[in-house]
């Protein structure tokens, strides 16, 4: 086996990682702007919060994508044949969500707007939760042949675990959206977006907590728990603590760490596979059968090794440019002035003239 097989597993399970922990924030935004934001202003204000990053943030997603494609074709055309439903599914809630982040402001009526905060609302729920379903069914396991080919229904995708691990990183985005928001917002936004971090953290650690058992006692021969998936446990349970004790910033922090090790808990535990075969053990599509060329791989090793850094180094100067709190006042249209008529100048008379006083 070249040794750029496992390097590029690594590569895409860090891809998919980055990708939850920056959009999941987002994610939760969207899920939350109507409620933290209870008027326009502040509807407006919560967007804004994640307004110069959002975009940049989805480009983890196609990149991910585009490194699967490219490093293992045979488990990239398996899974997006087999979850081609759900796969268009999740493209149409990412375009919604797209679409309600620049139209929502296009006209200045209550009705359109409050259509595309629903559409916004329902994109950042449906994101986290068919990628969560997806990246379940990998570990739990789907009807694949000999010939690496799907054989289930859409309805085989909506197993019992892969809608848990769907729900569970939809959870843990809210929270994460939560903790992004205290730390974003002033005054009244910052004060509601703590306590619906507060009502959302302790579900958000029951349900993490249970998929850390549910996905040991589904892949793991071992009694004990790994590294990982301590640490997804401590992690979000210093998150419900730290959200309590009103620390933003490490609150933060704590529900950024849960979201990845949530992410590398499924990457761990599914290697040298990349999908388990619920037909037989003996048609799992691993790391060896579905992996490109070495040369190929080798290329793309030096691309990444180049770029990777730019790109991190970028992103981070982005998040170092926004990283003012938005409020509610600044988006509030300020009344408009009363016009004070000014006085009018006195002409002095002309020696010899008449003046009439009125």
């Amino acid at each position: 086996m070249s040794s750029f097989v496992p390097f590029w597993f690594i590569v895409i399970a860090i891809l998919w990682t980055g990708f939850f922990v920056l959009e999941g924030f987002d994610f939760g935004v969207g899920m939350l702007h109507g409620v933290v934001g209870t008027g326009e202003a502040g509807r407006r204000a919560a967007i804004n919060a994640i307004g110069p990053l959002w975009d940049g943030n989805e480009v983890w997603l196609i990149v991910a994508g585009a490194a699967m494609f490219a490093a293992f074709p045979g488990w990239y055309a398996t899974m997006f044949s087999g979850l081609y439903l759900a796969m268009a599914l999740l493209l149409g809630s990412l375009i919604i969500r797209g679409v309600a982040f620049e139209y929502r402001g296009k006209r200045d009526a209550a009705r359109w707007r409050r259509t595309w905060d629903g559409a916004l609302t329902v994109g950042s729920v449906l994101a986290p939760l068919l990628i969560g379903i997806a990246l379940g069914d990998l570990l739990h396991g789907l009807p694949i042949n000999a010939s690496q080919d799907y054989t289930g229904s859409f309805w085989d995708l909506l197993q019992p675990y892969a809608v848990f691990t769907g729900v569970t990183l939809v959870l843990a985005c809210l929270l994460h959206g939560a903790t992004y928001l205290s730390l974003k917002t002033t005054d009244g936004m910052h004060e509601r977006a703590r306590a619906t971090g507060r009502l959302v953290a302790p579900v958000t650690a029951a349900f993490v907590i249970g998929f850390i058992i549910w996905t040991h006692v589904t892949a793991s021969s071992t009694f004990f728990l790994n590294v990982i998936e301590l640490v997804a446990i401590l992690a979000v349970l210093a998150a419900a603590w730290l959200v309590y004790d009103r620390r933003d910033g490490f609150a933060f922090t704590a529900t950024a760490v849960t979201i990845a090790a949530l992410v590398i808990t499924i990457f761990v535990d599914l290697y040298p596979n990349v999908m388990v075969s619920s037909t037989n053990p003996a048609y799992n599509l691993t790391v060896h059968n579905t992996a490109s060329a070495p040369y190929a791989l080798k290329a793309m090793t030096i691309v990444v090794v180049v770029f990777l850094p730019l790109v991190l180094i970028y992103q981070a100067w982005t998040y170092y440019v926004f990283r003012q709190r938005v409020s509610a006042s600044d988006f509030t249209s300020a009344p408009p002035r009363a016009e004070v008529p000014e006085p009018r100048p006195e002409i002095p008379a002309q020696e010899g003239s008449h003046v009439r006083e009125s």
